[in-house]
């Protein structure tokens, strides 16, 4: 390698410090000197020569710098030229000579003067130097070619240097814009080869960063272009759709604004793009522009995307159900157990609950309840009476006035994919020649299949998985059994006298109060009163007749503030009729058994359970039976049933044989303005007509329910909680019941478990052995 001093430099120099900046040989640069030491040691150097050394501090942002804060490499350069500028600052241009090392500080005040060395550049003048040369020519002239704002001027003098790569080299390394310590490592860098090869490494990052950003920019001006001319279109359109009175065109931008917003599913959003373009070249006064528009509405309002964030905490769950429902503990066990699985695995296909039960138990409340527990959206649509197909899938689109079906529609009032959905009255829905409704609800209610719910307004598929759905139900017969066997029935039995009480007092007395302004009065009303107003006047087994109840005794309350009384307002058993009136209801209570042939039974009505006493006489005649108090077909085949067991079995009790020959009998059931129908009076029957033939009264303190058979067999029955409740109510300690129905005692109040006697029988000798008051009967061999 040779080595070649070009220049007599003077072994100590003036020191510049740069800041921001990296000065290399051959490169006229411009310097504004601002310090004073800087600006002296310029003026120093114009009378002395010119020649100082100029040298790039580390840190820009030491403003008094020390020796160690300067590189120790710099370059030798030559003023030629400098202005004084109105704010005292100097303006120099300096043209870099040569490479030095800076290796003594001699001076540091005024400014700094140091000894130093040349660095003599390491020239090969080999091939594979002036390749690299040309080769990082032409990368620069590409570089320059792709930055607008860079002169020509710079392609041509790269290309007059690729014969001279020193030069070359100090002239690509000042023109890139790179980090200045990177600069610093070229400036210090004496092999040709070494700082061509560093350089081509960085011409080609800068290269490929340009060339992305360029096309980047292309494509956005592309994009702007088609933006302009579309914008410039669309106003020519507006102005000629004002000049022929059809200005819709503000709307089909709001409308192009909405379908960017909503962020629809892809399919969802090709179908809404599609239809938006055929609204655009439809005139706003043509009859299929509102149609149009009104379907793009629907699209853009569902909650295509949007969903509420579960918050399962089991402990608030409990408090939740337990302040909104009194009771119901299997219930409520039951929905825990639910909400428990979902937590573990949000995706989970849940099953479709239906609360079935009397009217008033709280069956729509615990759908709201469950809701507030998931913190979800709560939607509730009424079936009763809807026999339409179309109320659940929608109407076509091609109907005047079509929308989409219920379900849809409540998704759209609850802006979320995953409210809690209640379908109420299910079991009322019904059918024309206008379709089933039922069978749309299958696919609805099917977890395997609603994900995909084809609404026919929509017509395109809406994900239903996630909404919770629960359905509520008076009676499980007329759900059709396909639509049935998709739910998980849960009995609401209704309430206890007991739980009603305490739900009045707690719940039902401080809400009516509110309600009439009277929460801040002192008014009560003892427990004797409220037994006394349940039992008087509500015959229900939900809590709606209650509540009405309790309002009429605040309107009466609020009429007396009004007039003047300030109270306190004590209301009990004497005050109640002054309030409400006559007793509405007169519960059949437990009666004195006078005589042979009258037996209290047990019979379930829709509002709860009866104690109903049946009677049994006989009389001279022909023979025959008679059965009076509008019985159904299936009450009078047990009452027939009844009397071919007695008839069978006359010998076992000393009963005549020949009785029925000579003697009718007649059997009354009470209430005969009351259809009456079921198997469970069967045992009562025959108890009745026992009774009746062998002369023995049965005991006053006992009432009885189960289905017989021609053998005498005691068959289980339904709504034993209800029937047991009515006895209690009666006064009645000691009940009769299948012993298949062993089971449901579990589901009674404890305190009636713990005050009643309850005798579980599997035939007919058993109950007559319980019931009859002289025990002679024989049993059969």
């Amino acid at each position: 390698m040779a080595k070649k001093k070009k220049l007599d430099i003077p072994d100590q120099l003036p020191v510049l410090p740069m800041r921001n900046m990296v000065i290399f040989p051959g490169v006229p640069t411009q310097l504004l000197v601002g310090r004073d030491r800087s600006r002296e040691l310029i003026r120093s150097a114009m009378e002395q020569g010119r020649i100082i050394a100029a040298v790039t501090q580390r840190d820009i942002a030491v403003d008094d710098p020390a020796p160690s804060d300067l590189s120790r490499v710099g370059i030798v350069g030559l003023i030629h030229r400098t202005f004084d500028l109105p704010d005292g600052n100097i303006q120099v241009l300096l043209r870099g000579l040569q490479r030095v090392k800076l290796t003594k500080y001699v001076q540091k005040k005024p400014f700094f003067i140091a000894s130093v060395e040349t660095i003599e550049e390491e020239v090969s003048e080999d091939r594979e130097e002036l390749a690299l040369a040309q080769n990082l020519s032409q990368l620069f002239q590409k570089v320059v070619s792709l930055v607008p704002a860079l002169s020509d001027e710079l392609q041509v003098t790269a290309i007059n240097l690729e014969k001279q790569p020193p030069q070359l080299s100090n002239f690509v390394a000042s023109g890139l814009d790179i980090d200045l310590q990177e600069k610093q490592k070229l400036l210090e860098e004496s092999n040709i080869k070494t700082r061509l090869q560093a350089l081509t490494v960085t011409l080609n990052s800068e290269l490929a960063i340009l060339e992305m950003g360029n096309q980047i920019q292309a494509k956005i001006e592309q994009e702007m272009g088609q933006i302009q001319r579309d914008h410039y279109l669309r106003e020519q359109m507006r102005v000629i759709q004002k000049e022929l009175g059809e200005e819709g065109a503000g709307e089909i931008d709001e409308l192009r604004e909405r379908l960017v917003r909503a962020k629809l599913p892809t399919e969802v959003d090709e179908i809404a793009s599609r239809e938006l373009e055929k609204l655009a070249q439809m005139p706003s006064s043509a009859a299929e522009y509102t149609v149009g528009r009104t379907y793009l509405d629907w699209i853009f309002d569902l909650p295509w995307r949007a969903k509420s964030r579960d918050r399962i905490d089991l402990g608030r769950v409990r408090k939740i159900l337990d302040a909104d429902h009194k009771g119901l503990e299997k219930i409520k066990e039951r929905l825990l157990e639910y909400l428990s699985v979902r937590k573990l695995k949000k995706d989970t296909k849940g099953p479709i609950f239906c609360f079935v039960g009397p009217p008033g138990v709280g069956k729509t409340s615990l759908g709201q309840s469950i809701a507030r527990a998931l913190g979800r959206k709560f939607v509730r649509i009424s079936l009763g009476g809807v026999h339409d197909e179309s109320e659940i899938r929608g109407h076509r689109r091609t109907y005047v006035g079509a929308l989409p079906g219920r379900i849809i529609q409540g998704l759209r009032k609850a802006g979320t994919s995953n409210p809690v959905f209640m379908l109420d009255e299910i079991d009322k829905l019904g059918a024309d020649f206008r379709g089933d409704p039922a069978a749309a609800l299958l696919e609805v209610l099917d977890p395997e299949q609603n994900n995909t719910f084809a609404d026919h307004y929509l017509d395109m598929p809406f994900d239903l998985s996630k909404i919770v759905f629960i359905a509520t139900a008076n009676q499980l017969d007329t759900i059709p059994p396909a639509l049935r066997d998709r739910l998980e029935v849960i009995q609401l039995s209704g309430y206890t006298e007991e739980e009603k009480v305490e739900i009045a007092q707690s719940h039902i007395l401080p809400r009516q109060l509110a309600e009439h302004g009277l929460q801040r009065r002192r008014v009560s009303m003892v427990e004797k009163a409220v037994r006394a107003l349940i039992r008087g006047y509500t015959q229900e087994p939900g809590l709606r007749g209650l509540e009405r109840e309790f309002g009429r005794v605040c309107r009466k309350v609020a009429r007396q503030v009004v007039g003047g009384e300030k109270g306190p307002f004590e209301i009990g058993v004497e005050e109640l009729e002054g309030y409400l009136g006559s007793v509405k209801v007169l519960h059949t209570g437990r009666e004195e058994i006078t005589g042979p042939g009258l037996v209290a039974g047990l019979a379930w009505t829709p509002v709860g359970g009866e104690v109903m006493y049946v009677e049994a006489t006989r009389m001279k005649g022909r023979g025959g039976l008679t059965l009076t108090g509008q019985l159904g077909d299936v009450m009078r085949e047990s009452a027939q049933i009844a009397l071919s067991y007695m008839r069978s079995h006359a010998g076992e009790w000393d009963i005549a044989p020949d009785f029925f020959d000579t003697e009718e009998i007649h059997v009354h059931l009470p209430a005969g303005a009351i259809p009456k129908d079921g198997p469970s009076a069967g045992v009562t029957v025959a108890t009745a007509l026992l009774s009746l033939l062998t002369g023995r009264p049965v005991r006053d303190d006992i009432a009885m329910t189960g289905e017989i058979t021609l053998r005498g067999r005691v068959l289980a029955v339904g709504g034993v909680k209800e029937k047991v409740l009515a006895a209690h109510r009666a006064g009645i300690t000691q009940v009769i019941l299948p012993r298949r129905n062993e089971r449901d005692l579990d589901e009674l109040p404890p305190q009636i478990r713990r005050t009643m006697l309850f005798t579980l029988v599997e035939n007919l000798v058993e109950v007559f052995a319980a019931s009859i008051a002289e025990r002679t009967v024989r049993q059969a061999a």
